[in-house]
């Protein structure tokens, strides 16, 4: 046949953009001949945060310098066949031992394209008596806690645009609290009386296609939540949170592949949060050869033969994506702790808007943890941690309080019992359609009988409130989760925690459907943990006698659902891929139950 052995019309190769991404280094080559012309992302690795020394706090690490092209900047001529690609790796954190802290975090490395060097981020400042001010970088670390308490410069060497910005300054003694690592888009932010300096936000880009976040700041580190919480938070675009030193929270590490900074720590000698990981990504234009209709079998050997043939076939997901559920809080002898909030629920399935995954991509996918309990009086558990899929992030539940209110977050914690204190927000930050609801208010003040904790917020329903009147149960129930079939039957995620008991005798309050832990009874029962996986909120510690843990929350997950006919892989093993019988056509269904990479 003339036209190579295709009946129908023959179509001259068409060429498309193409757009690679380095998350390691490595060699980018040149697709065609002649000089074309590229925009580029480079951020560099993050800096690490400080450590809290004995009895102080670290400041945030500073996130990877940031440059790019994209949108509207000037692009790069590529005339070689071939280029070096280097991807900064994060810098370590500050490490209390031996040294008590007096080692800071570590400046990141960083990364290199063509004649484009973004440099690594500034290292925290530790707690420690000699430890040395915080580093300048791409961005500048946070300062610490002690004698060093000045944020450093950002923009270091110098560039046009601005790589990144300053660091935040930390609060000396008596308060010890560090200052947040500066990010792409904002300085870090100064601690100040009630809390550590936030990481400075990074930086969203669309070069890939879809908007993400990159370099942000890591959080500064503090040493007790108590009556709020007080760590720094990580800045958006991957900065790690700062650390408690009681009641033991680590910092967190910047998330891989952002450039994001690590959290500082607070003290008794917890180790700082390590740096992420730079990325590279180079988009050139007219550069990718695609079939656009029928093709000559004769042409489709040809280029096959080349290594040119890259026909691309982009196909619409539905997802789930799950957070990380709070911790519920411990309880003292007159205060219930309130169960900690669901984490964060958001998905297309059914009928929502579906997400568009090109062929040939990968994903990073994270599974936020579940917010871990406090063994200390009066000082609150923490929150769970977000969990994210291309353009969607699903943010922790809001730990829930004994003394004062639950805190924000995917949905609320529950307020403290004889407070009278409300819970916290849910669907914070606000996306539509809403991520959760608000906890549950704790008991008003004596008198009693009871002084019982609210309940932390659920996917689908507010925790309720605690009671102070003798009756069954009256400590507040957990917000219901909601149920989705995207796997292919239906499982109930993102429950709210049960609030405890600080009274009578009597039983803990029931967690929501959906993996909420329930509240712990009275005498000495702690609160039981939210379900692996769902994102339920951990149920508050009953008392007596002494004080009993407020139960973990549940880690969280997310589930992507494409047709039968789409081809992607995931990895570490752990996670799954299956095929689902009629009559749901053969759609293949990702599961995460641990962070990875989705491959299209």
């Amino acid at each position: 046949m003339a036209n190579g052995g295709i009946i129908g019309p023959v179509n001259d190769p068409t060429l498309a953009d193409l757009t690679t991404t380095f998350t390691a280094s490595g060699t980018y080559t040149n697709p065609l001949a002649g000089p074309l012309q590229a925009d580029y992302l480079v951020v560099a690795g993050g800096g690490g945060g400080g450590d809290g020394g004995t009895t102080e706090s670290g400041g945030g690490g500073g996130a990877g310098g940031y440059r790019t092209s994209f949108p509207g900047g000037t692009k790069l001529t590529l005339s070689c066949a071939s280029y070096p690609v280097t991807v900064g790796a994060g810098g370590s954190a500050g490490n209390s031992s031996p040294t008590g802290g007096n080692t800071s975090g570590v400046q990141g490395s960083s990364s290199i394209f063509s004649t484009i060097t973004s440099a690594g981020g500034g290292g925290g400042s530790s707690g420690g008596a000699t430890a040395p001010a915080a580093g300048t970088g791409g961005s500048g670390g946070g300062g610490n806690g002690r004698l060093n308490p000045t944020g450093a410069a950002g923009n270091t060497p110098p560039v046009s645009p601005p790589q990144g910005n300053t660091g935040g300054n930390g609060e000396p003694a008596p308060l010890y609290v560090g200052g947040g690592g500066g990010g792409a888009g904002a300085v870090g932010g100064n601690s100040s009386p009630t809390k550590a300096g936030d990481g400075g936000a990074g930086s969203a880009n669309s070069i890939t296609g879809s908007p993400v976040s990159y370099a942000g700041g890591g959080g500064g580190g503090t040493r007790c939540n108590s009556p709020v919480t007080r760590q720094g938070a990580g800045g958006t675009g991957g900065g790690g949170t700062g650390g408690l030193g009681v009641p033991g929270t680590p910092a967190t590490a910047g998330t891989a592949n952002t450039g994001g900074g690590g959290g500082g720590n607070g003290g008794p000698n917890a180790n700082g949060g390590s740096g992420g990981s730079g990325i590279v990504i180079i988009k050139q234009y007219s550069a990718n050869r695609v079939a656009p209709g029928v093709w000559p079998l004769q042409c489709q050997y040809n280029y096959k033969k080349q290594g040119t043939w890259t026909p691309s076939a982009p196909f619409d997901v539905d997802y789930l994506v799950v957070a990380g559920g709070a911790s519920g809080s411990p309880t003292n002898s007159s205060n219930g702790g309130g169960g900690g909030g669901a984490g964060g629920y958001r998905t297309s399935f059914p009928g929502g808007t579906k997400l568009n995954l090109n062929v040939g991509s990968s994903f990073p996918i994270t599974i936020g943890g579940g917010g871990s309990g406090s063994p200390i009086s009066r000082c609150n558990g923490s929150s769970g941690s977000d969990s994210s899929f291309s353009t969607i992030t699903s943010t922790g539940g809001g730990t829930g309080s004994s003394t004062a209110s639950g805190s924000s977050g995917g949905s609320g914690g529950g307020g403290g019992g004889n407070t009278g204190a409300a819970g916290g927000t849910g669907n914070s930050p606000p996306v539509s359609p809403p991520q959760g609801n608000p906890g549950g208010a704790g008991s008003p003040p004596a008198p009693g009988p009871n002084y019982m904790g609210g309940g932390g917020g659920g996917a689908s329903a507010a925790g309720n409130a605690g009671s102070s009147s003798a009756g069954t149960n009256p400590a507040g129930n957990g917000g219901a989760g909601s149920a989705n079939s995207i796997s292919g039957s239906p499982v109930s995620y993102a429950g709210g925690g049960g609030g405890s008991n600080s009274g009578s005798p009597g039983p803990g309050a029931l967690g929501g459907t959906g993996g909420g832990g329930a509240g712990g009874a009275v005498p000495g029962c702690a609160g039981t943990a939210g379900t692996v996986n769902t994102g339920g909120g951990g149920g508050g510690g009953g008392w007596g006698p002494g004080v009993k843990l407020g139960g973990n929350g549940g880690s969280g997950i997310v589930i992507v659902r494409a047709p039968g006919g789409a081809a992607f892989s995931v990895s570490p093993c752990t996670n799954t891929v299956t095929t689902l019988p009629a009559p749901a056509g053969g759609c293949k269904v990702a599961t995460f139950t641990v962070s990875g990479t989705l491959t299209t």
